[in-house]
């Protein structure tokens, strides 16, 4: 039986992890300070959302919570949130408009009172640099990926994101990037993990009805397993991966589970090469492309595993953490960010894993990795799960990022 953990079991969860403290020590920090956070656009990306949640974190201890972006149709939850949206032309890249945007941001910070800026995005940051500097303003940045630069053109333009009082980063990994990129940034950074918003991942909120009537869109039957690839087929590699060990796995008697391909291919040549490759392995009745889904919590709660066979690194690893918080164990690739959402050996012993990390673009060690899971008997798999939901929850829930990035501001301010 799949295990489910309550909002009251979260949040017992979070209150060992310290919220609580770090919150009454912000509350004294923050009331009354003006924070302006700068993101291009309110849309509904993973950035915005983190802009959202610190905005009511911030209304939550008293201070004034002003979000500058161009539009977007978040605007209104901001405002729900307690949030305060100043319409301001963040969008744009072009040189000449970014020097009269320098003005008008550094008007709007004396006008507002504006008591510290944090910039989410490179051309805004640009502006926000020269606007903090005339105004005499502490400024954080946050990199919400590694921003990956081939031409020293693009490691100037990318630099900014360093040269913030304080520079926010979602992982290790992107730590080691930017301090070898950017030696003098290291003083200033700090590794805050990504917050992710737990409500919605929760396996005691998912109605069995909602699995069930995907497992049947999918045409899987109740008795077999699902093992789940979420991402968009941009390039064939990932999907790959999965192919050739699903094929091996066939060779070796693997029955009663089906492979479930989630995710658009932007690209309609790419879609048709991963269908070319599925008929050339025989594979079709085994592995089902199913386009995008819009019900994620209870594609991930069908799953009885989610593989994230990454073959490039990646700043964070969304799908990991939001399949863990399901309490569905994952198989991730050995590289980037994404491994270090997952407790594995060597670092934990066996007994204290919550998913399998392999050698990127190894069909031969995902095939193994995918064989373990399946092999779990109902208490281990339940035990797995558990441990998966309370390791990310105690590393990845909103309110532990809100209130680290807190601490900052209320460093940087003091």
């Amino acid at each position: 039986m799949r295990l489910a953990m309550s909002q009251k079991d979260t949040g017992q969860i979070e209150k060992r992890a310290g919220y609580t403290d770090i919150f009454a020590r912000n509350m004294a920090g923050l009331s009354g300070r003006t924070v302006l956070q700068i993101v291009p656009s309110l849309g509904r990306g993973s950035s915005e959302r983190i802009v959202l949640a610190l905005a009511a974190a911030l209304a939550d201890v008293g201070a004034r919570a002003l979000v500058a972006a161009e539009d977007g149709s978040m605007i209104s939850e901001l405002q729900a949130k307690g949030g305060i949206w100043l319409p301001f032309p963040a969008k744009t890249r072009n040189p000449l408009a970014m020097l009269v945007n320098v003005r008008k941001l550094a008007g709007l910070i004396r006008s507002e009172g504006v008591d510290l800026v944090h910039v989410h995005s490179r051309a805004p940051a640009w502006v926000a640099l020269a606007a903090t500097r005339l105004t005499h303003k502490p400024l954080v940045t946050t990199f919400h990926s590694s921003y990956g630069a081939r031409s020293s053109a693009k490691v100037l333009y990318n630099s900014v994101m360093t040269r913030g009082d304080a520079v926010i980063v979602h992982s290790e990994y992107t730590a080691g990037q930017i301090a070898k990129a950017y030696p003098a940034a290291g003083p200033r950074m700090r590794v805050i993990g990504a917050g992710v918003d737990f409500r919605d991942f929760s396996p005691s909120l998912v109605d069995p009805e909602r699995v069930a009537r995907l497992r049947a869109e999918w045409g899987v039957a109740a008795h077999e397993h699902i093992v789940l690839l979420a991402a968009r087929l941009s390039s064939l590699r990932a999907q790959k991966n999965l192919i050739e060990a699903a094929d091996l796995l066939a060779r070796r008697g693997l029955n009663q589970t089906k492979f479930i391909l989630v995710g658009e291919a932007p690209v309609k040549s790419v879609g048709r090469d991963v269908e070319a490759l599925i008929v050339a392995k025989g594979l079709q009745d085994v592995i089902l492309r199913v386009g995008a889904c819009a019900d994620m919590p209870a594609a991930f709660l069908s799953a009885a595993l989610v593989v994230v066979p990454s073959t490039e690194p990646e700043a964070f690893g969304l799908t990991s953490v939001e399949a863990q918080a399901l309490g569905t164990p994952v198989v991730v690739s050995e590289l980037g960010a994404v491994a270090e959402t997952v407790l594995a050996p060597p670092d934990v012993p066996p007994e204290q894993r919550t998913g399998w990390r392999i050698a990127p673009n190894d069909p031969q060690a995902l095939a193994e990795a995918i064989l373990q899971g399946l092999s779990l008997g109902a208490s281990a798999k339940d035990a797995i799960g558990m441990r998966a939901r309370q390791h990310v929850i105690s590393r990845f829930a909103m309110e532990r990022m809100t209130a680290q990035t807190m601490d900052v501001y209320a460093a940087l301010i003091r």
